[in-house]
């Protein structure tokens, strides 16, 4: 099979432009604010994905820095370049970047999981007396780029069956 892009030029087209956009969703999630807590009327602290993975790293959190990191930054990165890849390269059935593509739309669904790991904290933290959280666009922005590459890698696997 040629490319998406030779066999489906429209589609191919949009489908890089909402990569692009998926792309600098990303970059613009993961480095805004997400959230700002305020405890007790005197203290408050805004995070974004960015502070927290390196406030894990400065405590030396390791199990939960790599794992954040690895599900927040390195893995929608890698999908997202993926999926350029498979848009705009020749590939046949059975070749890495179809295997690429199988996996991508297997564990897509783990792509989530960042956008659940903050929907928990939001809401263990809402449920507490003496703390007040009040959410802002990276995390919106964030969500949008993970369930807009989940789309894409839905409409690509479709065109190239």
């Amino acid at each position: 099979m040629k490319s998406i892009i030779r066999n489906f030029p429209r589609q191919g087209i949009i489908i890089n432009l909402l990569l692009m956009a998926s792309l600098a969703c990303l970059v613009i999630g993961v480095s805004a604010p997400l959230l700002t807590l305020e405890k007790m009327y005197f203290f408050e602290n805004t995070v974004s994905l960015l502070s927290t993975i390196k406030g894990l790293y400065l405590q030396k959190e390791w199990f939960l820095f790599y794992v954040i990191a690895i599900f927040s930054l390195c893995i929608p990165a890698i999908k997202i370049a993926s999926l350029v890849l498979i848009t705009n390269m020749h590939f046949e059935q059975g070749s890495f970047l179809d295997k690429t593509l199988q996996i991508i739309e297997t564990f897509g669904k783990w792509s989530m999981l960042d956008v659940f790991v903050v929907a928990l904290l939001l809401v263990s933290v809402k449920l507490g007396v003496l703390a007040k959280v009040d959410v802002h666009y990276g995390l919106y922005v964030f969500a949008t780029s993970v369930l807009l590459t989940m789309g894409i890698s839905f409409w690509i696997h479709k065109l190239s069956r």
